[in-house]
């Protein structure tokens, strides 16, 4: 338990402090506590909360950001007189809560505070922008200027490429107007010019322009007509304008003018135009939330820390005052203060004496041992362990001391050392709903994202009555399907057995060049036989079919057309006649022979002198048959193959083998390989990989004893997860596309109520868990083909699926069609039990397509016919025609065709499905037949399968022990339960979901757990943390908002370290969320908002009293996908020692959201990744914005954009050349040109990209190194390498035109210099190695005479270098560029902040440059040159990639720090020479085409067996920790390396070492002073320096070698 202290001690204790301060003289009020705040703003202007909670709404179920809409203008003048921005938020919050129900509404309040929608529109913005380009205006003053915000003399002085993406910026108000309409062919600005073109024509369709693209994101009128022609609001609700405009297009909509779509925008200069609460959120910087900030104990070894006297800068505003609830060495002082107010000022006092103190980061040995488990016990204790954790994590070092002395309980001890027997100690998990979560990039975002969707859920079950339903259950059931995933293979090789593991069958049309081609792929007969002679463990085999047969079956409906004339006048196929010869070379000669006969069928063919070398001519057959049978043939081969083809023998077993390949599917892949059921395409290398993949599957089974001599492999395997059909479409590796059918069955929507089913004889009355739900459109052949085979799957008999139909028909159909609808519908609604309603269904189908298809005005005339014709269907049927006759006869057309368009706006609007198109929907599965391929009665058979094992049958199983409450048993009926699996199955299939589970049950949860209970919470946590880790850290904070807004049950399991040995953490954190709710306080979300004016603050990281004399290093725990920068930061944020700052109360810093990273993986199947595959980014008006290279690892890729709608495509030049994006695996053989990809929230997009070679170059090499380029292209002067340097050159790293067209850039004779540019690349983070590279720069430019352009990596920069660095450039005639690179995720990632800085040098070589860029030198920015870089970047490397400079070994004091002499170092060098990074010369040429980057994520020498190094004259890189002072003269350039024994600081070398450093250092000091008007001071050594704080470890050797 907590100490507790008596009054009166804390008055004696108080009394003791005042009276040594006035001995001493010295108060805390000259060592007042200091503070530290960090913010992270948007880099776009701030959005409207009203607009953003649209948005959020409308994520909620669409129909509710109209509804929204409608709510706010009809009360948009209540509360007139509120203005502030917190009582707008609260109306705006009043109005969106009424529309959600509990907690549904908590978590809409929570993410509209945290801004989380602020990106979409950010979107629209960019939309906006186009829209208004589109149609350019005359008045020169509405143009949109994308420098918006630059000054004139910034604009002169930026030497780097604009950035390309213009984030978030706001269009101008056009002429003044707010909103505009756009259509696709104009703008309307005003309502009047609106209301005409609506009026101008009773079809506005037949206008010829095209129209404007709707994406899934858009909002579009419930009422809007899925035919009608396009109108785009772009406007903010709150203004005149949009009501205006929004009422004249709502009836324009339910009147089926337009579809009527709204995206919000208020574009700047219209802030003064919008109601009182429309605006806020635009007057202020976008602060955001959601990530987290560190303050790390610096490890001060070498004391590398700027001695220039700290200016005062900018004093932002301090809103915070301080937190007396935290604990301080023990004292809580808010509790004092209660007891003794009358001694505030010197309990306050005594506190900051307290904190000026050195925190307690010495402890012995044996006080660290059990901090984790007393930290346990701390927090399980707490009336608040939520809020305990966090203080203790968050504020360890300040809390250690008395976290030290409590007196740890024997339970709690006892129970986290039982718990570690089945965890790892330390171990951190977390899982939602029972789904794991990847805890260790979790952010706040997609928490609540997940939240989120099972809250949806939730409420969906609550509305269906479905009480009880657990969805965690999904994953209890599937755990121990993944405990065998985890378990151990047999290892070794397979070996040469007698069992034939491995069933290999190639799938060919014998007539095509994929089955028998030669000369670009290895001929698969021919490896076949191979096998087969090596008597390899391997059953193969050939399923030969007939293309044009498989046609015939199509058109047929499922059937050989018999009624092919047989008196031989219709020439047999090619693929035919091979077949039934290779059946009889077979059934006379046997299997070999038989594959001796295709093999010189394909001979011929290629010896052939035809016009059309790949034809297949039917003298090759002849010939080919001819031959082989001709040393075994009794008789003359010529009269055999005469017989044979007048006979037509094995003709019945041929038609058989392409009737199994239609069945299986399998046609549609032309060429394939089945290896133990498993399908491949066909290629040289598809046998050996389909075996290696195989293979462990094999081992693994083999293993546990699952296979054995006796075991048939194949069967054993196609009975465990076989399948009948192969239809990409269905069981393609991309995730399918799902909808939630819950809404349209809760919501408004009666479409899907008031569907009727139909059912296979005889199972009307069974429960049916898959649904079918066909779209078809009846006017088209297209759409009768998908509702025959409807039909014809229900004949064939299914006893777990239902079938419905939704008529998605034009506007135009006419009235047959209307009545073939109408006799459907009457037939599903009213004789679905009849035992012959499946045959007569199909038999009106026949008639209606046969006789009324395509539309003609004289079927639409034969009313009476139709009528007449169903009556005898019917009666023919056991039908009542007399009900047909009734309802046929005074049928109302209009009224049909109002209903069906209901219909079709649904599935126009829920599914994006246009009018007339088809759709087939299995439990919220979304699949769209496309006009490449057919979709079978077979494909439903499928995906019935399909579904149902893998998504519907444990749902079916959970609702069988559902507890129904408030029902009534008799509406319990099979169709009940039937809808009920259909709505949760599709609900499900919504989430975005790990598969993977675990067991927190096992571990005991009584003295080390948390436990946090709400029995009616549809949300449990289960979480097994450290709380004394960086995770813990993070995680904490995580739960504590959940607990806020959701009130989820949790169990928390704590998992310490045990008998540590060091500070498990050395720092201080926050993680950023809108403000939490204080005690007592009802609402606290509302504390960043303003009561006084329309002003947000938005939320902050704030430390309260940090150690004055403790020297903090500041990091951002930012999520993936941000790449953020420091744009406000006065002081170093490397060394922050606050006794330096002066009367500053408050250290601020802010940074920026530049960009989100959007990554990505990019595979090629049965190959590698496709490494230095080009893509490039871009808009469809600019398709050429950002671009990067595919890494060999895991393919990956990454480039920074913003919010808005992006193109995805593969780069000009050889990159299309040879590939292709790969069809999306809906049947569409047409291979998209690009990917479109939406960025419109805060957490990034991960794409998944498959492409394949183009036909013809299949053997063609993406990279091909210079040394290997001795093809023809080089004659030709088409080498791919130039080709690729010329067009980068121009697009990716700027053209030379338009670098040359800015006057910030370097003209070849200015100062001199001439000949070919010199490039630099280096990396600087703090003030002092800002200041360091400036002195590099300097010595750099006054040895030579060439120009030089630096490249420095922007992450670490500070604004001030970033402000001066323009100027600097334009003074001493140079020309520079920020590049930067996300660390991947993939990527092990470093936990010391100079670590990482340290690897950003070498891992990411090959993609952080531009590719036109060729080659780069290295230099440390605290290296000074005393040489003309030129020489070195002229310099001969031998072909090499990379050129570094050995360590010295002259200075024999320091042999005992040369690490790479020993142990590990010495062994894996073996004599290569150990180089130092400190400068080296990257031939990035190289690198790219030979992939060395893709090496490099690993250490240079470690590389240097693959990646070879060519070592430079030692010269090149002097220092004097490791060489001589006998070399010193003969340096080209002095670096300032460390040195381990001396540890001597950083300043006080250079001045001693390096002789003219002091008046480099000058020089840059006074034109720096000259630029931010500074006063120059003279450099003071800092007051005071940190001991060391922890050992080194030996993995920091090598950097620390170097810095």
């Amino acid at each position: 338990m907590e100490t507790r202290f008596r009054s009166g001690f804390c008055v004696l204790i108080v009394l003791v402090f005042v009276g040594l301060c006035g001995v001493r003289s010295v108060c805390a009020e000259n060592r007042r506590p200091k503070n530290v705040q960090i913010s992270v703003q948007a880099k776009w202007s701030g959005t409207p909360l009203l607009l953003e909670a649209g948005e959020l709404l409308s994520n909620e179920w669409k129909d509710f950001f109209w509804d929204f809409i409608e709510v706010w203008l009809h009360s948009e003048n209540d509360d007139a007189d509120s203005y502030s921005a917190k009582d707008c938020l609260k109306k705006i919050l009043r109005h969106g809560r009424s529309l959600l129900s509990e907690p549904l509404a908590s978590i809409f309040e929570f993410t509209l505070t945290l801004r989380s929608a602020s990106p979409r529109l950010v979107l629209y913005r960019q939309l906006a922008e186009e829209s208004l380009s589109s149609f350019p205006l005359t008045d020169e003053t509405t143009q949109n200027s994308l420098g918006e915000g630059i000054s004139e003399t910034n604009e002169q002085l930026q030497t780097k490429k604009s950035d390309p993406l213009s984030v978030g910026v706001n269009p101008k108000s056009p002429n003044g107007k707010c909103c505009w309409v756009d259509n696709g062919g104009t703008l309307f600005f005003d309502v009047a010019d609106l209301r005409s073109w609506l009026q101008s024509s009773s079809d506005p369709a037949v206008d010829s322009f095209q129209q404007p693209e709707l994406f899934e994101f858009d909002h579009i009128h419930v009422h809007s007509s899925a035919g009608s022609p396009v109108a785009i609001l772009y406007g903010a609700l709150g203004t005149d304008c949009f009501r205006e405009f929004h009422f004249t297009l709502v009836e324009a909509a339910k009147e089926g003018k337009v579809r009527y779509a709204v995206r919000p925008v208020l574009p700047s200069g219209c802030e003064a135009k919008i109601g009182h609460c429309g605006g806020v959120g635009t007057r202020n910087s976008l602060n955001l939330g959601g990530y987290g900030v560190e303050l790390a104990l610096k490890n001060m070894e070498y004391k590398a820390m700027d001695d220039s006297t700290v200016k005062k800068g900018i004093t932002l505003e301090d809103p915070h005052t301080e937190d007396l609830s935290q604990e301080v060495r023990g004292f809580i002082f808010s509790k004092i203060l209660e007891r003794k107010p009358e001694l505030t000022s010197e309990i306050m006092a005594f506190r900051d004496h307290l904190l000026s103190t050195t925190i307690s980061d010495m402890l012995d040995v044996w006080e660290l041992k059990d901090l984790g488990h007393q930290a346990a016990q701390r927090i399980v204790q707490a009336s608040d362990p939520l809020r305990s954790m966090e203080e203790i994590n968050q504020n360890f070092p300040n809390i250690v001391s008395s976290l030290s002395r409590m007196k740890l309980n024997d339970s709690v001890k006892d129970e986290i050392t039982a718990n570690q027997r089945m965890i790892p100690p330390g171990k951190s998990l977390m899982a939602l709903n029972g789904a794991l979560i990847n805890i260790d990039d979790v952010d706040l975002y997609s928490l609540v994202d997940l939240v989120h969707q099972d809250l949806s859920l939730a409420d969906q079950f609550l509305k269906l009555k479905l009480y009880g339903f657990a969805s965690e259950r999904l994953y209890n059931k599937r755990v121990s399907e993944f405990v065998q995933i985890l378990m151990p293979v047999f290892p070794g090789q397979l070996r040469y057995i007698r069992k034939n593991l491995f069933h290999a069958v190639y799938v060919i049309d014998p007539a095509t060049i994929c089955g028998l081609e030669a000369s670009l792929r290895l001929l698969s007969i021919d490896m076949i036989t191979s096998l087969y002679e090596n008597s390899f463990p391997m059953r193969f085999g050939v399923i030969l079919y007939s293309s044009n047969l498989i046609k015939q079956i199509e058109k047929s409906g499922g059937e050989i057309n018999t009624s092919v004339d047989d008196n031989g006048l219709n020439e047999e196929d090619l693929s035919s006649l091979i077949i039934r010869l290779f059946l009889y070379v077979k059934e006379n000669h046997g299997i070999q022979t038989a594959f001796q006969f295709m093999s010189n069928v394909n001979k011929l063919r290629i010896e052939s002198d035809g016009p059309d070398d790949d034809a297949m001519e039917r003298q090759h057959v002849e010939g080919a048959f001819v031959e082989t049978i001709l040393p075994k043939a009794k008789s003359l081969p010529q009269d055999l193959l005469l017989n044979l083809q007048r006979e037509k023998t094995f003709k019945e077993l041929s038609e058989e083998s392409t009737m199994l390949v239609f069945k299986l599917g399998l046609a549609k892949l032309k060429c394939c390989l089945l290896m133990n059921g498993l399908v491949f395409d066909t290629n040289e290398e598809s046998l050996m990989n389909a075996m290696n993949d195989e293979l462990p599957r094999i081992q693994e089974q083999v293993y546990y004893g699952h296979i054995n001599s006796h075991t048939d492999v194949l069967d054993k395997f196609l009975s465990e997860s076989g399948i009948s059909r192969y239809n990409p479409q269905i069981i393609a590796d991309v995730k399918p596309r799902f909808i939630s059918l819950s809404a349209f069955i809760l919501g408004d929507e009666v479409v899907l109520n008031n569907v009727n089913y139909l059912h296979s004889p005889g199972t009307v009355d069974d429960l049916k868990p898959v649904t079918h739900l066909l779209a078809v459109d009846v006017t088209s052949g297209k759409g009768m083909k998908l509702l025959h085979e409807g039909l014809r799957y229900l004949m064939k008999g299914s006893k777990v699926a239902r079938l419905g139909v939704l008529f998605n028909c034009n506007h135009d159909a006419d009235a047959s069609s209307l009545l073939f609808m109408k006799a459907f519908e009457i037939t599903t609604s009213s004789f679905s039990h009849k035992k012959n309603v499946i045959d007569f269904l199909d038999q009106l189908s026949s008639f209606y397509e046969n006789n009324f298809l395509p539309m003609s005005s004289e079927a639409s005339g034969s009313t009476p016919t139709f009528i007449d014709k169903v009556a005898e269907i019917a009666v023919a049927n056991g039908l009542s025609s007399k009900t047909y006759i009734t309802a046929l006869s005074d049928f109302s057309a209009e009224n049909l065709r109002k209903h069906y368009n209901k219909v079709t706006q649904l599935l126009y609007r829920k599914f994006g499905l246009e009018s007339g198109g088809s759709a087939v929907i299995t439990n919220g599965r979304v699949m769209y037949p496309s006009d490449g391929s057919t979709f079978l009665s077979h494909d439903l058979h499928l995906l019935e399968s399909v579904e149902f094992k893998q998504r519907i049958k444990l749902i079916v199983e959970i609702i069988d022990e559902v507890n129904w409450q408030d029902v009534d048993p008799d509406t319990l009926t099979s169709k009940f339960i039937s809808d009920i699996v259909m709505l949760v199955s599709s609900s499900m299939a919504m989430r975005d979901r790990s598969s993977e589970s675990a067991r927190f049950e096992v571990l005991h949860a009584q003295h080390s757990a948390v436990i946090l209970g709400n029995e009616n919470s549809s949300i449990h946590i289960d979480a097994v943390i450290d709380p004394l880790s960086q995770t813990g850290q993070k995680v904490s904070s995580l739960l504590r908002v959940l607990w806020k807004y959701v009130q989820p049950s949790m169990r928390i399991v704590l998992n310490p370290m045990s008998s540590l040995v060091d500070l498990p953490l050395k720092n201080y954190y926050r993680y950023v969320v809108p403000s939490m709710p204080k005690k007592k306080k009802k609402s606290s979300s509302l504390d960043d908002f303003s009561s006084i004016d329309q002003t947000i603050d938005g939320p902050k990281a704030f430390f309260t009293n940090m150690p004055l004399s403790k020297t903090l290093t500041m990091n951002l725990d930012v999520p993936e996908p941000w790449l953020v920068e420091p744009v406000i930061a006065v002081h170093d944020m490397d060394n922050i020692l606050l006794e330096n700052v002066g009367d500053t109360r408050t250290l601020q810093a802010v940074f920026e959201l530049e960009a989100l990273v959007l990554t990505g993986h990019c595979s090629e199947k049965d190959h590698d990744p496709p490494r230095g595959l080009q893509l490039i980014l871009g808009t469809k008006t600019t398709p050429h914005l950002v671009d990067t290279l595919v890494m060999a690892n895991l393919g990956y890729w990454q480039m920074k954009v913003s919010p808005g709608v992006w193109y995805l495509q593969l780069a000009p030049g050889r990159s299309s050349e040879l590939y292709d994006f790969k069809e999306s695996g809906d049947g569409n053989q047409q291979k998209p040109l690009s990917k479109r990809i939406t960025m419109d929230d805060l957490r990034g997009k991960v794409v998944h990209l498959e492409v394949v070679k183009k036909k013809g170059k299949e053997h063609e090499k993406l990279l091909v190194s210079d040394d290997d380029d001795s093809s023809q292209d080089d004659k030709k002067g088409n080498s791919w390498n130039s080709n690729l340097l010329k067009w980068a050159s121009g697009i990716i790293g700027g053209s030379e035109q338009s670098k040359k067209s800015k006057s910030t850039l370097v003209e070849q004779g200015k100062r001199g210099r001439h000949g070919k540019t010199i490039n630099i690349f280096s990396i600087a983070s703090g003030h002092l190695y800002e200041r360091f590279l400036k002195i590099m720069i300097l010595s750099v430019l006054k040895n030579t005479n060439r120009p030089v352009k630096f490249w420095f990596i922007k992450n670490y920069l500070s604004p001030q270098f970033k402000d001066v660095i323009p100027h600097m450039a334009q003074e001493y005639g140079f020309e520079y560029e920020l590049v930067t690179y996300k660390w991947p995720t993939w990527l092990h990632k470093q936990k010391e902040k100079q670590r990482i800085i340290w690897a950003y040098k070498i891992l990411f070589l090959d993609v952080i440059f531009p590719l036109s860029l060729e080659k780069v030198i290295f230099v440390d920015a605290d290296q000074v040159v005393r040489a003309d870089m030129g020489e070195l970047y002229d310099m001969d490397i031998k072909g090499r990639p990379l050129a570094y400079t050995p360590f010295c070994d002259n200075n024999k004091d320091m042999d005992g720090y040369r690490f790479w002499r020993q142990g590990f170092w010495k062994e894996h060098l073996r004599g290569r020479p150990y180089h130092i990074s400190a400068l080296y010369v990257v031939d990035l040429k190289k690198v790219r085409q030979t992939a060395a980057g893709d090496n490099l994520r690993d250490l240079p020498n470690y590389a240097q067996h693959t990646v070879p190094i060519f070592s430079l004259p030692q010269e090149w890189l002097w220092c004097e920790s490791w060489c001589g002072n006998s070399t010193k003269s003969k340096a080209k350039t002095i670096d300032l390396c460390n040195n381990p024994m001396t540890k001597e600081p950083k300043l006080q070398g250079a001045r001693r070492i390096v002789s003219e450093w002091v008046d480099l250092d000058l020089e840059a000091r006074q034109f720096t002073a000259k630029i931010l008007g500074d006063q120059i001071d003279e450099a003071t050594p800092p007051q005071s320096q940190d001991p060391i704080t922890a050992d080194q470890s030996p993995e920091d050797l090598e950097s620390k070698a170097e810095l």
